[in-house]
Order: C-alpha cells, then sequence, then structure tokens
C-alpha cells in the first residue's frame, strides 16, 4: 500500500484556476494498495510493554522540527525508560539533530535512518507504535495516512492543514506545535492506556479508507466535472 500524491500539469492548474478551483481542490492525496505493501499492525495487540517505539518520517529541515521530537522522547523516557526512537529522513539539519541527540545522551536509543524506499518504510511502520509528527508548518502530509493505513496512532502538530486532515481526540492527538512537553504527554497518554490506543489505532485505519482509490477518484471527477461546467474567470491586467 502506498500513500500516492498526484499533482496536475501546470496548464491543467491554469484551466483549472481560470474556472475557480483552487489548487487544494484538485490536490489528490490517496492510498493506492496496487504500489506498495504498507501492512497494519493488529490494532487488538497491546503496545510493546515498557520498550515503545516511536517513529518520525519528516525531511531533516528546520521546518520540520524533528528536535521537539527528540526533546519529547527525553521526557518519555523517565516513565518508559526502553523507549527508542527512529527518525526516517534526510535533510540539512542532520549533523544538527545528530549534535542535540549526543548532547542529550540519547545516542543509543535515537536512529537516524536516512530516506526509506517504500519496503523499508512499510516495515519501520509495523514496527512502530506511535508516529510523531511535530512539523511547524503542515499542509496533508503522507506520514499521516501511511500511519493511519498501517494502525499506527499519530501524535501531531496542530498546524495548517493538520486540524482539517485528523480530529484531535479521535484520529489523532493534536498539540501545539515546538512543545515537547504537549508531544510527550500525548504520547504518555497512549503508551499508558492500552484502550485508548486500540481506540485510536482502529480510527486511523478506519480513516485511511476514505483516501482509497475507489473513494477518492469520484470526488476529483466532481470537482473536474464542476470545474469544466463553469465558465472561464480570465484576469484582466491594469493598463
Amino acid at each position: 500500500m502506498k500513500i500516492a500524491s498526484r499533482r496536475l500539469p501546470l496548464k491543467m492548474w491554469h484551466r483549472l484556476a481560470h474556472r475557480g478551483v483552487r489548487s487544494s481542490q484538485a490536490t489528490l492525496a490517496a492510498v493506492d494498495k496496487s504500489t506498495q505493501r504498507l501492512e497494519h499492525k493488529n490494532s487488538d495487540s497491546p503496545v510493546r510493554a515498557g520498550s515503545p517505539h516511536l517513529v518520525v518520517a519528516r525531511n531533516l529541515e528546520p521546518l520540520y522540527d524533528n528536535l521537539t521530537a527528540i526533546r519529547a522522547l527525553q521526557t518519555i523516557r523517565a516513565s518508559f525508560p526502553q523507549v527508542r526512537l527512529t527518525i526516517a529522513g534526510s535533510g540539512p539539519d542532520e549533523h544538527r539533530l545528530r549534535q542535540s541527540v549526543q548532547d542529550m545522551g540519547l545516542t543509543s536509543v535515537v536512529q537516524f535512518t536516512g530516506r526509506l524506499e517504500h519496503d523499508a518504510m512499510a516495515a519501520l511502520y509495523r514496527s512502530a507504535d506511535i508516529m510523531l509528527n511535530p512539523s511547524l508548518a503542515d499542509n496533508m502530509p503522507n506520514s499521516v495516512l501511511e500511519a493511519w493505513a498501517s494502525g499506527v496512532p499519530v501524535v501531531s502538530t496542530n498546524v495548517g492543514g493538520i486540524p482539517y486532515l485528523a480530529q484531535d481526540g479521535v484520529t489523532a492527538s493534536l498539540v501545539p506545535p515546538a512543545n515537547p512537553a504537549a508531544m510527550a504527554q500525548a504520547c504518555l497518554a497512549l503508551l499508558s492506556n492500552k484502550t485508548l490506543w486500540q481506540q485510536r489505532a482502529q480510527a486511523g485505519l478506519q480513516e485511511a479508507q476514505r483516501y482509497t482509490w475507489l473513494y477518492v477518484r469520484p470526488v476529483l471527477s466532481d470537482v473536474y466535472r464542476r470545474a469544466i461546467a463553469q465558465p472561464p474567470h480570465w484576469s484582466t491586467g491594469s493598463t
């Protein structure tokens, strides 16, 4: 199973824009089961006793604030000393993040994998207990959809388009940005409550079904039909 984003050619964007369609209406993210094998965890099984595995799957850039996830891990260790964090991504912030991990004494429990290909990413999600999304700004991150499709509960910042994608307390735990304490508390609530963890995992699996091609295709087709039916709105420049 793969999360595939479909973006239209520039010429098509212009044609739709002239008919009053915003780019967000015609940007598609869907769970494509034919191109990657994401296998969801058994939502009836408990979180690994005492040794939870947290995952971040964002680029190593300041915008995605991976340092907040690392600081949250430091807090979580007080309750779960065997907790570990895997950061799957690459980018210019890697050296700074590695140095921070070393300064905090977390080298043995934080792994930087670099960018992972489809099968390796699927395997990572199968081993995960919680997916963290600490970004400072966001739209519709594929990592949230991937985690849902894999039965992994999500703890994310409540920035940008995230609150429109995920419902706080139902399909995800949403916390303020740049707040390691809040992110840690959201993780601890899930890790300490088997029932809550199972409910969140199941809710994510159900939400992921809304992004299968079977569901998304008619929605996007409807956007196209309505756009084509509208007369073009050509802008006139000032002279």
